[in-house]
């Protein structure tokens, strides 16, 4: 246990240190900030390093090994409204419990955030338990996905426009750090019960399809809601003299996050008794290392959303703010670019991901080629996002043919691609993006009128870009893939016929 913290710690540590690098300079030679304020930054990488490893280890004994277990044994009685119920349920908990959530409700000035919540959550459990739906009978995802998404585009042209970068933007942030090993473990587990050949590949989407459900939700709450005018409040940066008044400042909001997690958490914990009491699967210590993994993951996630908070979330939006006003505001393009490209190796649920691709595919995709080519999608969304703030221009040029060429190469890309493509697009959009990358931008969007249309959206340009770059990769490494080492993907002891009838639906 204690190698495995180590490693974690350190994967933390080459994640979150170039973004580090990069705000530090851009403080010394393009935005002078006072040094108090620096202090917060560079303190709150110090926890966002420890926090990212510890997560990554209780996500890995806990969450991961509950939601493979619960897929599995929900689906052995073949009762199907126990599935959707107990599908449905998850959903709407594990949604609420999400940080990244909490964070964008408190950025929306003109919604609730319990009604933004709730509309979330309730999209999240229907479209979770149409995913599960997909999984048991086999329902391509390509062709599901393009149903969604039609629906998606039509009911965007009916909502207020204003409700169209919020409602991209809750569906990238709705799956974050408590999600993703959930729901991805969950898919794994279903998909392992049907035993065939296939279930690899469908073992990917779940997330994908529980990234559409809030865009919906929202949408749908923009049509019939009227919102308030309510003014954004920007967050406040701390004024610290020394470095005992930086330690003090996340002492002293350490308790709210330490409440908030706890209230995350606490409902998952639930399921995890009322799931050992309805089938006894674990053993005493299974139980308890379950137990120890969600401890860890308590810890962690106080740890990075303290340091995120306190030290990242006001410095991003007095960074994005001071760019923005200065004569060299056209930096904000490479800029974006640059830290867009660092920034998905910050994302602890891009390591989930990474794991979790290089399992089902039995090593066969490295999990850095799929980190990279994320990078290069994110640093695109990031560009253009920048672009957009300085311009004016409309989300709709960039969501409506991204969407479109996206759905368009599912008809091209072998199967297990389109599942990790779109699964990425909620993965990267995490708790970095909503809580620097968001702050980030919005502060370099000077004229608040436009703050909803033109800052709003950034999460849905980081959450469409992986779409387009995992295809890609499909296209241009997944035959390279199957040619090197075609016999590592099929079961032990199939004939020849059988292994080539494989590589062919590979390629399907």
């Amino acid at each position: 246990m204690r190698k495995k913290l180590k490693e974690t710690t350190y994967e933390a540590l080459y994640s979150v240190l170039p973004i580090t690098i990069i705000v530090f300079l851009l403080s010394v030679i393009i935005s002078p900030m006072p040094v108090g304020t620096l202090m917060l930054f560079l303190f709150g990488a110090v926890l966002l390093i420890f926090g990212m490893g510890l997560f990554t280890m209780g996500a890995d004994m806990s969450m991961m090994k509950m939601g493979e277990d619960i897929g599995v044994a929900m689906t052995k009685p073949r009762r199907f409204l126990l599935v959707a119920l107990v599908s449905f349920t998850m959903g709407v908990i594990i949604t609420i419990a999400e940080p990244d959530l909490q964070v964008l409700a408190t950025l929306i000035p003109s919604i609730p955030n319990l009604t933004l919540i709730l509309t979330v959550a309730i999209g999240v459990g229907i479209f979770l338990l149409l995913a599960v739906l997909r999984i048991l009978f086999r329902i391509r995802l390509s062709i599901l996905l393009m149903i969604c998404y039609t629906i998606v585009i039509v009911l965007s042209i009916l909502a207020p426009d204003r409700f169209v970068p919020v409602a991209f933007d809750s569906g990238g942030v709705t799956t974050g750090p408590i999600t993703v090993p959930f729901i991805m473990a969950m898919g794994l587990g279903l998909a392992s019960i049907r035993g065939d050949r296939e279930s690899r590949e469908d073992s990917f989407g779940l997330v994908a399809l529980c990234s559409v459900g809030p865009i919906l939700a929202v949408l749908v709450l923009g049509i019939f809601y009227q919102p308030g005018d309510t003014a954004y409040t920007p967050p406040v940066i701390p004024q610290v003299a020394t470095s005992r008044d930086v330690m003090m400042e996340f002492i002293h909001n350490a308790p709210h996050y330490f409440a908030e997690v706890m209230a995350a958490v606490w409902p998952i914990l639930a399921v995890l008794v009322l799931f050992q009491l309805l089938t006894r699967r674990y053993h005493k210590r299974q139980m308890l290392r379950l137990v120890i993994g969600y401890v860890y993951t308590f810890i962690g996630l106080v740890l990075f959303l303290t340091g995120v908070n306190v030290g990242f979330i006001p410095v991003g939006q007095a960074l994005g703010a001071s760019i923005a006003s200065s004569p060299m505001k056209w930096l904000l393009i490479p800029l974006g670019a640059l830290i867009g490209y660092f920034i998905v190796a910050a994302e602890p649920a891009v390591h989930v991901l990474k794991k979790q691709v290089e399992e089902v595919s039995l090593g066969a995709i490295p999990g850095k080629i799929v980190q990279r080519y994320l990078s290069i999608g994110v640093a695109v969304s990031l560009a253009i996002s920048m672009l957009r703030v300085l311009t004016g221009i409309s989300i709709y040029l960039f969501l409506v043919p991204g969407y479109t060429i996206a759905i368009a190469m599912t008809f091209f890309v072998p199967k297990i691609y389109i599942g990790i493509a779109f699964d990425s697009g909620g993965v990267v959009s995490g708790p970095m993006t909503s809580t620097f990358l968001l702050p980030f931008t919005i502060g370099a969007c000077l004229d608040p009128s436009r703050l909803m249309t033109d800052a709003f959206g950034l999460v849905a340009m980081v959450a469409m870009t992986p779409l387009l770059a995992i295809q890609l990769m499909g296209i241009i490494y997944g035959r390279k893939t199957m040619a090197a080492t075609p016999l590592e993907m099929v079961e032990p002891g199939l004939a020849d016929e059988d292994i080539i009838e494989f590589e062919e639906e590979a390629y399907q």
